[in-house]
């Protein structure tokens, strides 16, 4: 094994990953950082708030299928889906993305929570012999806004790189993969560009730092797009559907058995999802909370999931919001009583529309 990697496995199961090292120009948090408005076209970010994992050895889908929400075997070298680990409630306790490379599985860890990710998922691996979890540490994950740009990452191969069309797909450019993200209602394309040995593609190097945007732009872009994350205050609050995962391709609702399946399913095919996630602005004296009660009347109706400040006193967020009271007054508890202002989803929600037994599709 080399140095720059750590790995967990049924043979070394008592083995303890040590969080990569950030590079103190990177800031890994964007908690008081204001985002760009508009998205910047042809600009990228350095994505510090994840980390890079790889599952290998001959147990992978079987370990993965047992604990993630979607099917491995869907992952293709040109098809990368989200995922969701819950524990036995069907709570999500990590959203991924699951990328294949070669034999092996990779996917993105919240750095916030990977300790306690691979903790959770440890007690399943040791099942698989012969089956690792490695951290990438010298890896590097880059968001790219802007269709010109992205071809010019995949640079030989810019005209295939045109044909990704929908969410997921994937190319290989080298040693890494550039993806098509969810689109935002009118910003420009995203991708992410996942580097396995860390390295960038030239373009990005040969960029001037002007082209170079913040974390926080880049997470603006995620809410923009309806894709939430987890922190240590929602991780495990949430059936993966309340976060609109299975809209975002992230449940596979006919593959087998998996933790916290029974709850997911349930909630699927009984008709039982009575809130989810919504996009919202905010204009606010004080920043809005992570997990700050959403009130509707005198009632608490929902929970701030994501929050970035967009401008002054501007802020855009994600909440979790109850389907009977997400059209009336909404105002956030812990700023002063402001009011919040719906704003569109660029994917369909039916759930909220129809509160009926959902079928099998």
């Amino acid at each position: 094994m080399s140095d720059n990697t750590t790995a967990l496995s049924a043979d070394n199961p008592s083995a303890n990953s040590i969080a990569p090292s950030i590079a103190p120009s990177i800031a890994p948090s964007s908690a008081n950082a204001i985002a760009e408005q508009p998205l910047p076209e042809n600009s990228w970010a350095e994505l510090s708030d994840r980390l890079m994992m790889t599952v290998s050895g001959a147990g992978t889908e079987k370990f993965l299928q047992g604990q993630f929400s979607q099917n491995v075997s869907e992952v293709t070298a040109d098809k990368s889906l989200h995922a969701a680990a819950s524990n036995r409630k069907g709570r999500a306790y990590a959203l991924v993305r699951m990328v294949r490379h070669s034999d092996d599985i990779l996917m993105d860890f919240s750095r916030e929570l990977a300790d306690a990710t691979e903790a959770e998922l440890r007690k399943y691996l040791m099942l698989f012999r012969g089956t690792t979890m490695t951290r990438l540490e010298n890896s590097r994950i880059i968001g790219i806004f802007g269709s010109e740009l992205a071809q010019a990452v995949a640079g030989e191969q810019a005209s295939i790189a045109t044909s990704l069309r929908q969410p997921g797909d994937t190319l290989a450019v080298g040693q890494g993969h550039l993806v098509l993200l969810e689109p935002t209602i009118d910003g420009p394309a995203r991708y992410e560009f996942w580097s396995t040995d860390g390295a960038l593609p030239a373009v990005l190097g040969a960029q001037d730092q002007s082209s170079q945007c913040s974390l926080a732009t880049w997470q603006a872009g995620q809410i923009a797009a309806g894709v939430p994350w987890l922190t240590t205050t929602t991780a495990g609050a949430y059936v993966p559907q309340m976060l609109n995962w299975q809209h975002l391709g992230g449940v596979h609702f006919k593959k087998g058995c998996y933790t916290g399946q029974e709850v997911i399913a349930r909630m699927h095919f009984l008709g039982q999802l009575k809130k989810s996630l919504y996009r919202l602005k905010i204009s606010a004296q004080t920043a809005p909370e992570i997990g700050s009660a959403i009130s509707n009347g005198e009632r608490n109706v929902g929970e701030v999931v994501n929050t970035l400040q967009t401008g002054p006193q501007q802020y855009h967020l994600l909440a979790v919001i109850r389907h009977d009271s997400a059209n009336g007054p909404l105002t956030l508890a812990d700023s002063g009583g402001a009011s919040l202002e719906l704003c569109p989803l660029t994917y369909a929600v039916p759930e909220r529309e129809q509160p009926k037994m959902a079928t099998d599709t």
